[in-house]
C-alpha cells in the first residue's frame, strides 16, 4: 500500500511538532517535507524529539512543494500566513488539511467554492479533538430542548484569535437548530462584559497561561442548568483527528468543514 506523503506548513510550532511525532507513529503515512519561518535548516525530527529524519525545515514553501510533490499539505500556521499562501495551495490542487483558525465565514465559504470549482480536497476544522466534536454535536441536540446557552472558552495566552473557531462553530450549530433572538435585560457597566453575541449565544473568551484548549456550553432551563464541557489537556488530543483528516482528504477528496464531516457525525 502506498504511503501518504505529507508536507507540513508550520512545522516549528507546537502543533507542528506534535504532528511530526504523530506521523512517525502512523502506519501508511510519511513526512515528505516541512516549512516554517522559524528554525529554517533544522531537521524537523530532531526539533520534535523523534530523532534525525532527514527532513529539514525550508522557508521557500512554493519551491519545496514543487520539488517534493506531496500527496497532502497540512497547514497549521496563523491566519495571516494562511491567507498569504492560500492562492498557491489552490493552484497546486494538492489535497489540503487546515488547522489554522481565524478565517471568517465569508473566507471559508469562498474557500469551499474555490475547492469545489477545482475539484480539490480540503479539510478545514476549528478543532481536531474527537471529544470537542462530540461536545458540539451534543450542544445541537440540547438546542432542541433547552432555552438558551452561553459559551465560555479557555485557551493559552499565545492564541491569536478570539473567540476560538470551536466556539464560533458551536454557536453556529446552535443557531442552525434554534435561530431565536433573546432580549438581554442586563445593563453592561463595563462594555463587553456580556461577551460577543452570535445568534442567541453569548461567547466569553479566556486567555491565560496554563490552559491548552477548553470549552463549556452552559444551558439554562426552568429550574435547571446543563453544562457540556470538553478539555484538551495536551495537543496530542488533536492527533487522531488530524491523522483521520489526512487519510480522508487523500482517499475521498472533497470539501469538509469540521471534523464531524470527516468522521460522518450527523445531528
Amino acid at each position: 500500500m502506498k504511503e501518504i506523503g505529507v508536507f507540513l506548513v508550520g512545522a516549528a510550532g507546537k502543533m507542528g511538532r506534535e504532528i511530526v511525532r504523530a506521523i512517525q507513529k502512523e502506519e501508511g503515512m510519511v513526512l515528505r517535507g516541512a516549512a516554517d519561518k522559524q528554525e529554517v535548516g533544522k531537521d524537523v525530527g530532531e526539533l520534535s524529539g523523534v530523532g534525525h529524519l532527514g527532513v529539514v525545515i525550508e522557508e521557500d514553501l512554493a519551491k519545496a512543494i514543487s520539488r517534493l510533490k506531496p500527496d497532502v499539505i497540512c497547514d497549521f500556521t496563523q491566519a495571516a500566513a494562511l491567507r498569504e499562501n492560500l492562492s498557491f495551495f489552490l493552484d497546486s490542487k494538492i489535497p489540503l488539511v487546515i488547522g489554522t483558525t481565524g478565517l471568517g465565514n465569508e473566507e471559508i465559504e469562498t474557500l469551499r467554492r474555490n475547492c469545489e470549482e477545482k475539484k480539490m480536497g480540503c479539510v478545514i476544522a476549528p478543532n481536531f479533538a474527537l471529544g470537542a466534536v462530540l461536545m458540539m454535536h451534543f450542544s445541537r441536540i440540547a438546542a432542541r430542548y433547552l432555552e438558551r446557552a452561553e459559551i465560555i472558552e479557555y485557551h493559552h495566552a499565545q492564541k491569536k484569535d478570539a473567540p476560538s473557531g470551536t466556539a464560533i462553530k458551536t454557536a453556529q450549530g446552535i443557531k442552525e437548530v434554534k435561530d431565536i433572538a433573546f432580549s438581554d435585560k442586563s445593563e453592561e457597566v463595563l462594555s463587553g462584559a456580556r461577551g460577543a453575541l452570535l445568534g442567541s449565544v453569548n461567547i466569553h473568551s479566556v486567555r491565560l497561561p496554563g490552559f491548552v484548549a477548553h470549552q463549556e456550553v452552559i444551558w439554562g432551563g426552568e429550574g435547571e442548568i446543563l453544562t457540556i464541557r470538553h478539555d484538551s489537556l495536551s495537543r496530542s488530543s488533536f492527533m487522531p483527528g488530524v491523522m483521520r483528516s489526512i487519510k480522508k482528504v487523500y482517499e475521498e477528496p472533497r470539501f469538509y468543514y469540521g471534523l464531524e464531516e470527516v468522521i460522518g457525525l450527523t445531528s
